[in-house]
């Protein structure tokens, strides 16, 4: 706790350095421990930290009480209430160690927080936030920083969770994990120079099965970015037979009927732009292709009709990539998408184990998951990908890196990563299509 308090008061004095006063609001746990600490250093360096907590000694954990000790005998100023003023806010009520939702003044002391001018750092967790899955209470911290101790924590990538923490720091005060991981967050993907004695055949091909009346663009994209993604040769299988059989921009693909393709030896990208149309192939989809990657209608026809689903399920494991949104989760799992998104790990898992295949569950901290496989979080990626075709384009990046050889869970997550990368590399202020994406590839 010592360390802890320490390292919340060298972050204050790091991204604040000329705070007077400090507000420090503690919670009746071990979290709150860490603010008295932190408090001590503080004062001890010449600050004015004030603390408001709802302390009843005789409740407090051990160490903590320890703590609340030392920074009264320190002369650390206690208040009921909140400072009138302050240039700095440590939230250290809750972390990890509240669920139920915020009540009375530690409601309005979040409130406050929320709407003040100062900046907060979070201790740990952003109070109201959920540590393992992302999900935040109704009223919940939103913190401009946030200090993780010991590890991190799968909700602060995920969900809500990115939004609520702000910027990202870690510390591990010393200590080595004492267990294994629930997450592990993906990394930049490790791309190797394509060896002189190769050729087009060496890097796969893909189809790309899609495009019904109306929505024949979500196909292209997804060809478009197979390859520019690398792919050897892609195949474009359009459902709306009236659609034109050559793509101007991007005369390198090829269009055929899926029926005349050899889906046996191809990764095939099924459902952009796919419809009710999708519907009469997805039996052969599924019996024939050797790698598949399942996106957007595709999926939500498999979620109507159980035969789909048994078919799916048959297949052997790891030939088949599903990509959902949290909606298009929700209807597989028969689930709301509040459900999903409360725990989209939990989720992520459900779906590879019912489905025997790899998930790539969209959103902010996309989750990559795969039977009997730690799942990843992806640290990529920002709102500049809510647009329409940017996972018509993710699906293509799969298929891509999948042909030419790669694993398909490390396809996926390596993919996602480079999807979310070219978001974070644009200018905050310049939007962001989905043609654009391709064009960075």
């Amino acid at each position: 706790m010592q360390r802890a308090g320490l390292a919340v008061a060298q972050l204050a004095m790091a991204i604040a350095p000329h705070a007077r006063v400090i507000w420090i609001a503690c919670g009746p746990g071990n979290n709150g421990g860490d603010g008295f600490e932190a408090a001590r250093n503080l004062l001890r360096w010449g600050k004015s930290p004030i603390v408001s907590g709802l302390i009843d000694p005789k409740s407090l954990p051990a160490d903590a009480k320890t703590s609340w000790l030392g920074a009264l005998q320190d002369g650390v100023a206690f208040v009921d209430g909140t400072p009138t003023s302050y240039d700095l806010c440590i939230d250290a009520l809750f972390g990890m160690g509240h669920s139920r939702p915020l009540e009375g003044r530690y409601r309005d002391w979040v409130e406050l927080m929320n709407v003040g001018a100062a900046p907060v750092i979070a201790v740990d967790v952003p109070s109201g936030l959920n540590a393992d899955t992302g999900a935040c209470l109704s009223a919940h911290v939103k913190a401009q920083f946030t200090l993780s101790l010991l590890t991190l924590k799968p909700g602060l990538f995920t969900a809500d969770g990115r939004e609520a923490c702000g910027e990202l720091w870690f510390n591990s005060l010393g200590v080595s994990p004492s267990h294994s991981p629930t997450a592990v967050l993906s990394a930049p993907p490790r791309y190797v120079a394509r060896a002189h004695n190769t050729h087009k055949g060496s890097y796969g091909d893909v189809a790309i099965i899609g495009g019904s009346s109306g929505m024949t663009g979500a196909a292209i994209l997804s060809a478009r970015a197979a390859l520019h993604g690398g792919a050897g040769r892609v195949y474009v299988s359009m459902l709306d037979t009236d659609a034109p059989r050559l793509d101007v921009l991007q005369p390198e693909l090829m269009f055929r009927e899926a029926s005349k393709l050899p889906l046996e030896s191809m990764t095939v990208v099924a459902g952009c732009g796919g419809g009710d149309s999708i519907v009469a192939h997805l039996p052969d989809i599924l019996s024939r292709s050797a790698r598949l990657v399942l996106d957007a209608d595709a999926l939500n026809a498999i979620a109507k009709d159980t035969s789909l689903q048994d078919q799916l399920s048959s297949r052997s494991t790891n030939s088949t990539v599903l990509t959902p949104h949290p909606l298009e989760a929700a209807r597989l799992l028969k689930l709301e998408t509040r459900n999903v998104q409360t725990d989209r790990l939990a989720a992520a898992q459900s779906l590879s184990n019912r489905f025997a295949c790899t998930v790539v569950l969209k959103g902010s901290g996309t989750v990559i998951s795969a039977p009997g496989v730690i799942p990843h979080i992806n640290p990529t990626g920002n709102a500049r990908l809510a647009s329409a075709g940017t996972g018509d384009v993710l699906a293509g990046m799969i298929g891509a890196r999948w042909a030419a050889g790669y694993e398909a869970t490390s396809s996926a997550c390596a993919a996602v990563f480079h999807h979310g990368h070219i978001a974070d590399t644009r200018p905050a202020t310049t939007p962001l299509t989905a043609q654009d994406l391709i064009q960075a590839l």
